[in-house]
């Protein structure tokens, strides 16, 4: 097992944070990373999601949603062809700060036995990724508490 977590701090309401991140038809306007995603915030339903890390052509895959919880997190379990082959859960973990800001994580637990062949990736690409996301998100959230 591999996991690669980022976090970033954002002056703006877990409101407005988890409104941009529950409006998948949105994120090809903000999100460098997950350029688009569709699907219904449906527990055990199947969401159709393509990702570009940073200098990859990227990819497609079809995660099952395990968690909505409105202004807390949002987390689903993808995989590459068959269980066990190269399995990612991926969480986006929002945390309220006394001042009314929150710090946003976003994290992926990978799996499976071709994660020891691509952890460079992962450790490169791949939070690189998470990070645009994370700087792309705050720009947008605190952008919407300005008005």
């Amino acid at each position: 097992m591999h996991t690669i977590e980022t976090q970033i701090e954002i002056d703006a309401t877990a409101e407005s944070v988890w409104s941009l991140l529950a409006d998948f038809s949105g994120y090809s306007r903000w999100n460098p990373f997950i350029r688009s995603i569709e699907g219904r915030l449906e527990i055990g339903g199947k969401l159709n999601a393509f990702l570009k890390p940073p200098g990859t052509r990227g990819m497609r895959f079809r995660p099952v949603l395990l968690a909505a919880e409105a202004n807390r997190e949002l987390r689903w379990k993808g995989r590459l062809l068959l269980p066990g082959l190269f399995d990612g859960e991926h969480y986006f973990i929002i945390n309220r700060r006394p001042d009314g800001g929150v710090v946003f994580r976003q994290g992926e637990t990978f799996s499976g036995i071709l994660v020891p062949l691509l952890r460079r990736s992962l450790d490169d690409a791949t939070r690189r990724g998470f990070i645009a996301m994370n700087e792309a998100l705050k720009h947008e959230a605190e952008k919407g508490e300005r008005g």
